[in-house]
């Protein structure tokens, strides 16, 4: 929990060089340079190789933005948005 306010980043992907706070965050993020891509949208053939990347993409095209902030009237559809957003206030 600490790294989150440190910004330390020790788990490091060996193939983009992005770090992560977390041994399961980097874990998550791994399966995102196979080569193997079973999920694809249905409105812009775009591929993704799990299915929380494909359901996260879709709300583009949905419009769905579940991530308001408490601040101001904007929203977003990733809550990393709302985040980068927050900071503003």
């Amino acid at each position: 929990h600490m790294r989150s306010h440190t910004g330390e980043r020790p788990f490091v992907c060996p193939d983009c060089g992005r770090g992560f706070s977390r041994k399961c965050h980097l874990q998550r993020h791994q399966p995102v340079h196979a080569s193997e891509k079973p999920f694809s949208c249905s409105d812009c053939r775009r591929q993704f190789s799990d299915k929380s990347c494909l359901v996260r993409h879709q709300r583009i095209h949905t419009g769905e933005r579940l991530f308001a902030c408490t601040l101001c009237p904007k929203t977003f559809t990733l809550r990393r948005t709302l985040t980068i957003h927050q900071r503003v206030h």
